[in-house]
């Protein structure tokens, strides 16, 4: 059993084209995974006991990072939360996106109007990051990072290699201590590297960045391994409580797949183990797809547990993914002798052949 990376956060959207439009355009997200209209049947627990209709678009960037599950329902109208979600609230709360040149990408996306929250700035660690937020309300941090599986160019051309993929997520929380052995024991995030309690000046442009707050920023030790592990890279969770206020449930009384981000995505092998670990440490599954679940042009065993605040962790172990799908190449990564390899840096770059190009 073993994580190869953050596969995908998901985010739920109300117009699933527009917002795939807009997340290539800006942040480089223009290799198409898979793209299925269909019914969710399997997340009753989260979907009001039946089944939904939704659209969902699994979208890459081939400098590296994780993906994003742009999803939709179509069978009712998706529900924003009735309140302004604010840092430490209990969810995902900020995604972050890696950056090889956190100045380039700030003056790009200023430049293409993106509502900026923050200007660049350092973070506990040094590195520089910034906060914008997408059309919808969607935060997202642009971070500096260093592990590429294309490296962009430098210079950083106009409208491309100015951002990679999916680095991680801000997770609130209520109980620091109970979190941090919660993504280290179960997700493999055992490094913190910082443990920090004030007033942060870099959070001051964000919505309830004013306050006092613990953040922990937790990272894995070891490379992650497995077929896709050199393109989704590195990553990292950043930990948020607040001290100053009660927090709330982004999700409180919605369903998943609601706007917003709904859930933090591993590629992993081993579920059945998986499964063991989590049930041993008192998180068992939720939602367990029980085999393997065809999403039309990939396939895979899914999976889904909470974190201790009801944050929803979803491990995907993939079986069937496009290599090509012009000529109807389709990889099925059952049949692998070395689970643990990674798959040809000349293959994983084949799926970028299905890039979509504005």
């Amino acid at each position: 059993m073993f994580i190869s990376g953050i596969q995908q956060v998901g985010i739920g959207v109300s117009n699933v084209h527009e917002a795939f439009k807009w997340y290539r355009q800006h942040f480089g997200m223009d290799v198409p995974i898979f793209e299925e209209a269909a019914e969710a049947g399997l997340m009753l627990p989260y979907t009001g006991g039946k089944p939904q209709s939704r659209h969902a678009i699994l979208a890459l960037n081939m400098l590296g990072g994780g993906g994003m599950e742009i999803w939709q329902y179509t069978g009712r109208t998706p529900v924003p939360p009735a309140f302004q979600p604010q840092l430490g609230d209990l969810g995902i709360g900020i995604c972050k996106i890696k950056s090889g040149n956190v100045q380039a990408s700030f003056d790009y996306l200023r430049k293409r109007g993106v509502n900026i929250q923050s200007n660049p700035t350092p973070r506990p660690d040094g590195l520089e990051h910034f906060f914008v937020k997408d059309p919808w309300g969607n935060t997202f941090e642009i971070v500096g990072a260093d592990d590429w599986f294309n490296p962009p160019p430098t210079p950083s051309p106009p409208g491309r290699g100015v951002t990679g993929g999916v680095y991680g997520a801000f997770v609130g929380v209520s109980d620091m201590e109970r979190s941090i052995k919660f993504y280290s024991e179960i997700l493999g995030y055992q490094t913190i590297v910082y443990d920090s309690t004030e007033d942060f000046a870099d959070w001051h442009g964000v919505d309830g960045g004013f306050g006092r707050y613990r953040r922990v920023l937790l990272r894995h030790p070891e490379k992650r391994k497995g077929p896709f592990s050199p393109l989704l890279g590195d990553t990292e969770i950043e930990l948020v409580q607040s001290l100053d206020r009660a927090p709330r449930k982004v999700f409180e009384n919605r369903f998943w797949g609601d706007l917003g981000y709904i859930h933090l995505c591993f590629d992993i092998t081993g579920m059945a183990e998986m499964k063991k670990a989590c049930e041993a440490k008192g998180h068992p599954f939720t939602v367990d797809s029980s085999g393997s679940f065809d999403m039309g042009e990939a396939a895979g065993y899914f999976s889904y547990i909470e974190d201790p605040d009801g944050t929803l962790i979803e491990f995907v172990e993939t079986h069937k993914v496009p290599i090509l799908k012009k000529i109807g190449w389709y990889l099925d990564l059952r049949k692998r002798k070395n689970p643990e390899k990674p798959l040809a840096r000349w293959m994983l770059k084949m799926m970028g052949m299905g890039r979509v190009r504005d």
